[in-house]
């Protein structure tokens, strides 16, 4: 079964800027797949050639086996768009914006049942000038749907909503996963592609870093297990002078690298026999957010080897 994107080689430059630069990567059909980078880092770009709206300098981009650029007037039939702060005109109410897209695309819809489908039943004949952040995203995902399409492009779907919003529009992306459509979203909330998606892909400077489930990228680029003291400066130098595990500090905890289980019960030897004040105590893995931080840094620079 061919991929619904597949992506080889993708070129794009603004002047001297490259902004994709060879990226490669597939999407299968009924999987949610989430691309990830700071600002600049080429998503939008990346996004809207293969929406069709930018033509690439190189490589190739097929979206359901059409080309974006070439077969567009096709392609969009048969998905779904939400920009990134998505806008319409004031004083239509949801049940009519619907209704006019439904015209527009020349589709047979039932209003209702497609605000039922984004939990926004109880707002259908709300203004969209008086809707609150949340109910606008999911009319924007009513709207995306009104052609049933195969596959749906959301770009930063959430941002600026408050947490409760959020989640409302997280169930609407998981029914639509469940419908069997295929979800080609960008974030810049960590959590949210942990949740949602299939397999991730990390961009920085036009490059795919990173690729693969959250699970795959968090043991390949994460540093393991690691145990975290909340503790002072003075259990730091003690565990450095007296064991031989690896150790950091930062802002009051202190944080030891768990290579193995003896690690643990070293450390925790340690701790007890270091005779100094600590509190809270907790064993995790890296994080999503950990290993993108790791890879792009925190203002989109890649981190240097050793730090």
């Amino acid at each position: 079964m061919l991929p619904a994107i597949a992506v080889d080689g993708l070129l794009k430059n603004y002047g001297q800027l490259r902004a994709v630069d060879g990226v490669s990567f597939n999407v299968e059909k009924g999987e949610v797949f989430s691309l990830l980078g700071p600002n600049g880092a080429g998503k939008t770009t990346t996004i809207e050639i293969l929406e069709g709206l930018r033509q690439q300098d190189g490589g190739t981009a097929k979206v359901l086996d059409f080309d974006p650029w070439t077969k567009g007037y096709d392609l969009h039939k048969r998905i779904g768009v939400i920009p990134q702060g998505f806008k319409f005109l004031d004083y239509p109410t949801p049940r009519e914006a619907i209704a006019y897209y439904g015209a527009l695309f020349g589709t047979k819809v039932d209003p209702d049942e497609l605000l039922k489908r984004v939990i926004l039943e109880d707002a259908a004949n709300i203004w969209f000038q008086n809707l609150s952040g949340g109910q606008k995203q999911k009319l924007g995902m009513a709207l995306s749907l009104v052609n049933n399409p195969e596959l749906i492009f959301l770009d930063e779907p959430t941002t600026g909503l408050d947490p409760q919003a959020r989640r409302a529009v997280w169930e609407v992306i998981r029914k639509l996963k469940y419908e069997g459509r295929t979800v080609m979203l960008t974030t810049h909330y960590l959590e949210e592609a942990e949740e949602l998606a299939d397999k991730v892909a990390i961009m920085n400077h036009g490059k795919i870093v990173a690729m693969g489930t959250t699970e795959q990228i968090e043991s390949r680029y994460g540093s393991g297990q690691k145990m975290i003291v909340k503790a002072s400066e003075d259990l730091l130098n003690y565990l450095k002078e007296n064991t031989r595990l690896q150790v950091s500090g930062d802002g009051g905890f202190v944080t030891i690298l768990l290579r193995d289980k003896d690690d643990a019960l070293v450390a925790l030897g340690a701790i007890e026999e270091s005779g100094t004040n600590w509190g809270d105590l907790t064993v995790r893995r890296d994080t999503l957010e950990d290993v993108f931080l790791r890879l792009v840094g925190p203002e989109g620079q890649p981190e240097k080897e050793g730090e």
